[in-house]
C-alpha cells in the first residue's frame, strides 16, 4: 500500500512555508506523493455541489507543484484532478511538462472532467460534451509532449507545424491518472489511464467503483492487475470515526483487501499547520510503518 497526502495547495497550504513544511514532513514520513485539487473559481454563495466555502484558498495546481518540487527531494507531485475541459490543452501541456522538468520526473498528472456547472459558467466554457473534449484535450497533449513532429486534429482542437519545448522527463509522458467515480468514468481511466482515483469513498462505494473497473478491464481487454487504483477515503461517519485523524491500520488493510493500490489522505481542509503536521505525524506513527 502507497500513501498520498492530498490538498498540497489548499486551506493552510496554501501559504508557501505551511505547503513547505507539510510536504517536507510528508516526504520524511514515507508519503509517497502529496496532491493538489482544483477549482479555479467556486460560487458564492456556497450551493451543491460545491465542496467548498467560497472562500477557500486555492493555488494553482501546476505553481504549487513546481513550489513543492523545490522544497522536495523525491516525493510524487500529482494533479489530483485537473479539470482538464476547463483549460487550454497545449498551454496545460507547457505548464505540465515543466513541472516534470523541474521535478526531475516526479510529475503525476491527474485528470477530472468537472461537475460544477456554476464555475464551467464563469469561465465561458461550455458544460455539455466536457468528457468528450477532455478526451480531445488529452490526445492533442500527447501528441505534443510525443510526436517528432506534433499534430493533431479532433473535434475540439487542431494544430500541426508547432514544437513545444522542453518535453517531459518522463518517457513517453507522466503518468496518467483518471479520476470519476461512475461507471463512465471507472471506463474513461481503463481506456486512457494508467491508473484510477476515487475521491471521498467508503468501503462499499469503493468496491462498486472496483467492480466496474474490473468489468471495464474485461471488456477492454486490459489486465486488472496493470490498473493502479487510488482512492481517498471518507470514513467520517459511525461510532469512533473521526475526519481529524488518518484511516486504521485495518480501515487500510480493508482498501487493500478490495484491490486499492494507493490511499491519498485527506485532512481537514480547516486545519492549521500544526494541526497538519500532527496528522502527517500520526499517519506515519499509527499507519504507514504498519501496512
Amino acid at each position: 500500500m502507497k500513501f498520498g497526502l492530498f490538498g498540497i495547495n489548499i486551506g493552510a497550504c496554501a501559504m508557501p512555508e505551511s505547503a513547505a513544511a507539510i510536504a517536507r514532513a510528508a516526504e520524511d514520513a514515507g508519503f509517497d506523493s502529496v496532491w493538489t485539487g482544483e477549482h479555479v473559481v467556486l460560487p458564492d454563495p456556497r450551493q451543491p455541489p460545491s465542496p467548498l466555502p467560497p472562500e477557500t484558498p486555492i493555488i494553482d495546481p501546476a505553481i504549487a507543484l513546481t513550489f513543492i518540487a523545490a522544497k522536495t527531494k523525491s516525493i510524487r507531485l500529482g494533479t489530483g484532478i485537473i479539470i482538464l475541459p476547463q483549460r487550454n490543452p497545449l498551454v496545460l501541456a507547457k505548464q505540465l511538462a515543466s513541472v516534470d522538468v523541474l521535478s526531475r520526473g516526479r510529475l503525476i498528472f491527474g485528470i477530472g472532467i468537472g461537475y460544477l456547472k456554476a464555475e464551467f459558467d464563469a469561465l465561458g466554457v461550455p458544460f455539455t460534451d466536457k468528457a468528450a473534449r477532455s478526451e480531445d484535450f488529452l490526445a492533442a497533449m500527447l501528441a505534443i509532449w510525443t510526436q517528432e513532429k506534433p499534430a493533431y486534429r479532433g473535434r475540439f482542437v487542431s494544430f500541426g507545424g508547432v514544437q513545444a519545448m522542453p518535453r517531459p522527463v518522463q518517457k513517453p509522458h507522466p503518468e496518467i491518472v483518471f479520476g470519476g467515480n461512475s461507471p463512465q468514468g471507472c471506463e474513461r481511466a481503463v481506456r486512457l489511464a494508467k491508473g484510477w482515483y476515487g475521491f471521498a469513498l467508503d468501503f462499499d462505494a469503493t468496491a462498486k467503483c472496483i467492480e466496474a473497473l474490473r468489468k471495464a478491464c474485461s471488456d477492454r481487454g486490459r489486465r486488472f492487475d496493470d490498473l493502479e487504483i487510488s482512492v481517498t477515503p471518507f470514513l467520517g461517519r459511525g461510532p469512533g470515526r473521526s475526519t481529524a485523524t488518518p484511516p486504521s491500520r485495518d480501515d487500510a488493510k480493508r482498501f487493500a483487501d478490495l484491490g486499492v493500490h494507493r490511499l491519498i489522505l485527506n485532512p481537514p481542509a480547516k486545519a492549521d499547520q500544526a494541526e497538519l503536521l500532527n496528522y502527517v505525524a500520526q499517519a506515519e506513527r499509527d499507519l504507514i510503518g504498519k501496512v
